[in-house]
């Protein structure tokens, strides 16, 4: 079991190297789940609903801190190497954002903006089971680390390929 440390200090200066990020990252792909097992569906643009999830994922009534999944596109690479790919489709790993440019992990516990909708990263998005059979054996553990973040809507909006994703 990891053990989870408390946050820094607000004056620390752990917590201020903790907040500094390079730049701000884009939307890559977005993806729904429209049931469990189902394909994901590949589009341009989707509502998100404040507190709740995405129109047309299987989550969008109301999933509170999982309402929207978002992975680091930098990942894809690593995931596909780990279980013996030469590459992975996004659509593969069932999550709704790849994201590109800004470290996903140092969203977690705060609030971030993606074009005109504001979330708040709430746990790492750990892979699931369904891994083994969407990548081979091991894919589980390939996916480890690298299976991004879980995130509630707290200000809805349309989310687009392309829009901006910036720390608050």
């Amino acid at each position: 079991m990891e053990s989870r440390s408390a946050s820094p200090a607000p004056d620390s200066p752990l917590r201020k190297l903790m907040s500094t990020l390079p730049r701000t990252g884009r939307v890559e792909w977005i993806g729904l789940r429209p049931a469990r097992a189902r394909p994901m569906r590949e589009v341009d643009s989707v509502e998100a609903s404040t507190g709740g999830g995405l129109a047309g994922d299987r989550y969008q009534g109301g999933s509170g801190k999982r309402g929207i999944t978002l992975i680091q596109a930098e990942h894809l690479p690593a995931i596909a190497a780990l279980s013996g790919h030469a590459g992975v489709a996004a659509a593969t790993l069932r999550r709704n954002l790849v994201v590109s440019g800004i470290p996903l992990v140092a969203l977690k516990g705060r609030r971030f903006r993606i074009g005109e909708v504001v979330l708040e990263g709430t746990d790492a998005c750990d892979p699931c089971s369904r891994m083994e059979d969407a990548l081979g054996p091991g894919g589980f553990n390939a996916m480890r680390g690298h299976g991004g973040l879980c995130a509630r809507i707290v200000e809805g909006g349309t989310l687009r390929v392309g829009d901006v994703v910036e720390a608050l």
